[in-house]
Parts: C-alpha cells; sequence; structure tokens
C-alpha cells in the first residue's frame, strides 16, 4: 500500500470535491485509491498499488492545477464569441482567446481561424482576478 499528502491551496478545495461531490467520487472510481481532503488543503490519498496510487494522485493535480504565467498550454476551443475564443487550457479552466490575440492580420470572424472542439496551442499573458488572459499570435512566427 502507498499513502501521501499533497497541499492544494484552500480555494481549490472546491474544484476537487466538485458539484455534490461529483468530482472526488469521480477521481475514487477511475482510479481505485481512496482520496480525502480537508479544510486546510491537505490531500490524502491511499492506494494499494503503484498504478492507483499513481493515477489518483494526476487525477488530483490536473484538477487543481494553477494556470502559469507565460507558459504555453495546449488547450481546446471551448467556446466561440464575437470578440474572441473561450480556450480550456486545464480541468474546469477556461481562458479567453482575444480576437486580437488570434493572429497577426486583422480577425473579422473568429470562424475562419479556429473552431469549436478544436486543440490548438495558447501562452498565458496574464491572470487578472481569476480570469486568464490567452495569446496565440506570440507563438506564431510573422
Amino acid at each position: 500500500p502507498k499513502t501521501q499528502v499533497i497541499k492544494i491551496p484552500t480555494d481549490k478545495i472546491r474544484d476537487l470535491i466538485g458539484k455534490g461531490g461529483e468530482t472526488i467520487r469521480g477521481i475514487i472510481a477511475q482510479s481505485g485509491a481512496s482520496v480525502d481532503v480537508d479544510d486546510d488543503g491537505n490531500v490524502n490519498v491511499f492506494a494499494n498499488d503503484d498504478e492507483s496510487f499513481e493515477k489518483a494522485l494526476q487525477m488530483v493535480k490536473d484538477v487543481t492545477a494553477v494556470p502559469e504565467l507565460n507558459k504555453v498550454y495546449t488547450g481546446k476551443v471551448a467556446k466561440i464569441v464575437e470578440f474572441g475564443a473561450f480556450v480550456t487550457i486545464l480541468p474546469n479552466q477556461d481562458g479567453l482567446l482575444h480576437v486580437s490575440e488570434i493572429a497577426h492580420e486583422r480577425v473579422n470572424k473568429v470562424e475562419d481561424y479556429l473552431k469549436e472542439g478544436e486543440e490548438i496551442e495558447v501562452k498565458v499573458l496574464g491572470i487578472d482576478r481569476g480570469r486568464i488572459k490567452l495569446s496565440r499570435k506570440v507563438l506564431i512566427d510573422k
């Protein structure tokens, strides 16, 4: 048996537990490990085998990950809007790819450049009050 306690930010506890415990129950069901979280952000992962343990640990890390400034992510276009697109870069974490950050040339129609469900590389330009600002054009050669 393996056990480990990892610390997560207290504001991520809700994300880990999920609506009505849905997320944490999903991690337990998919990994076969036991996962407990307490109010100060300590997450206890316990499993009888390495595979279950590693899977549960990775799933907890994925759900509670915090986007990093200037890091490049492969994200999925979640929704196209008039002023750009929302791109999912981490589980439960969408960032805004503003129309001005899609390409070097002027973008009149976002749909000409992106499709919903498409995977694209984006860079985190900024994080302001939990809102994530993304760019695609900084990764494209002129």
